[in-house]
């Protein structure tokens, strides 16, 4: 693993943490992603002056507070400007995903076609 990799993976593992935050987000049209040898990390840009992290928050989370915790966050693996965007405030965290209610008229499947 190289110094970079360990460096985006230390980043997005130290965002994962902070509460409020579900998990790193690609944006909108998947812009917000640093490539690495063999894989992408969404959700965040890094370049040699600043980190840029995009995210999805809980929603009722206070998001001023969870970007904030995440700029500190950020800042004690890699020092220096962090900008945080928030692009999606999620009803459902990934842990808990929602029950979809079981059919209850379920049509017979199509017959056999006899030939």
């Amino acid at each position: 693993m190289t110094e970079r990799d360990e460096l985006v993976d230390g980043i997005a593992t130290a965002v994962r943490a902070v509460p409020g935050v579900v998990d790193l987000h690609a944006g909108a049209l998947g812009e917000a992603v640093t490539l690495l040898p063999g894989r992408r990390v969404a959700g965040l840009r890094i370049a040699d002056d600043h980190v840029e992290v995009h995210l999805a928050v809980e929603h009722g989370s206070a998001v001023r507070t969870v970007a904030d915790d995440v700029r500190k966050a950020v800042s004690a693996v890699r020092p220096g400007p962090v900008t945080v965007v928030v692009e999606d405030v999620v009803e459902d965290a990934p842990d808990d995903p929602p029950t979809a209610p079981a059919p209850e008229n379920t049509p017979d499947p199509l017959p056999e076609r006899s030939s």
